[in-house]
C-alpha cells in the first residue's frame, strides 16, 4: 500500500467558504474534500493521510492563534506517519496575511524550508526520504463583500498570483514534482476556500499526478 501524506492548511482541512462568517468553521464531508477524492481515485492500494489545519503557515508564528507554524509540527507529523511514499505539500495562503508582512518570494522561501525538511528526512521507505509533490495554492479572490476578511489580506489578490512563478522555480531547483492549482481552480465565495466543485477538480488532478509518480507496480 502506498502511504501519501497531504500537509496543508484550511483548504486541505476542507473549510466550507460560506462558513467564513459563521461562529465556527464548517468542514466539507470526507468524500467531498480533495483528499477524500484523491483516495477514491487511487483506490484501495493507497492510504491518503489528511494533515490540514486552519490557519497553518509555512514558518511563521501567528500572534493571534496558537500552534499554526508548519515548520514546528512537520517533523513530528513525518515521524508519526512513516513510512511515507509521497508528501503532497500545499501551503502559503495564510502567509499572505498582512500580519506577517512577507513577499511572494519570501513565502516561497518558507515553502522551501518545509520541502527541504521532507526531502532530507528519513520518513520514507527503508529510512530514505519520501517523494514530494508541491502544489501552488489557489489565488485569493475578491473580498469586497467581506471587509473584515479583506483587511487581513490587503495585498493578497495581487501577491497570490505571483506565487506560481516562485513555486515553479523552487520545484525545479529541488527536483520535485509540481502542480499549479491556479490553472485548475478558483476560490469560493469567501475568496479563500474551495467549494465542492473545486475540491473535485483538485482531487482528480492530484490523483493523476500521484499515479505518474507512484505507479502501481513500482
Amino acid at each position: 500500500m502506498k502511504n501519501i501524506l497531504c500537509f496543508g492548511d484550511s483548504n486541505t482541512w476542507g473549510f466550507i467558504p460560506e462558513s467564513i462568517t459563521a461562529p465556527f468553521p464548517v468542514r466539507h464531508p470526507h468524500d467531498v474534500r480533495w483528499t477524500g477524492i484523491l483516495g477514491r481515485e487511487l483506490g484501495p492500494n493507497a492510504h491518503v493521510i489528511e494533515e490540514g489545519q486552519n490557519g497553518r503557515t509555512t514558518v511563521h508564528d501567528d500572534p493571534f492563534a496558537t500552534a499554526r507554524n508548519g515548520k514546528l509540527v512537520l517533523p513530528a507529523i513525518l515521524e508519526s506517519h512513516k513510512p511515507l511514499d509521497l508528501v503532497v505539500l500545499m501551503l502559503g495562503t495564510n502567509d499572505l496575511k498582512n500580519v506577517f508582512g512577507v513577499s511572494p518570494g519570501e513565502i516561497a522561501m518558507g515553502v522551501k524550508i518545509l520541502a527541504q525538511m521532507i526531502l532530507g528526512s528519513d520518513a520514507g521507505r527503508a529510512a530514505k526520504s519520501p517523494r514530494l509533490l508541491l502544489l501552488c495554492p489557489p489565488a485569493i479572490g475578491q473580498q469586497n463583500h467581506l471587509p473584515d476578511i479583506a483587511a487581513k489580506f490587503p495585498n493578497a489578490f495581487k501577491d497570490s498570483r505571483e506565487l506560481p512563478r516562485h513555486y515553479e522555480a523552487l520545484a525545479a531547483a529541488l527536483g520535485c514534482a509540481y502542480l499549479n492549482t491556479q490553472t485548475l481552480i478558483t476560490a469560493g465565495s469567501d475568496g479563500i476556500h474551495l467549494d465542492a466543485t473545486a475540491h473535485a477538480i483538485l482531487g482528480k488532478a492530484v490523483a493523476t499526478a500521484v499515479k505518474s509518480l507512484l505507479p502501481p507496480d513500482a
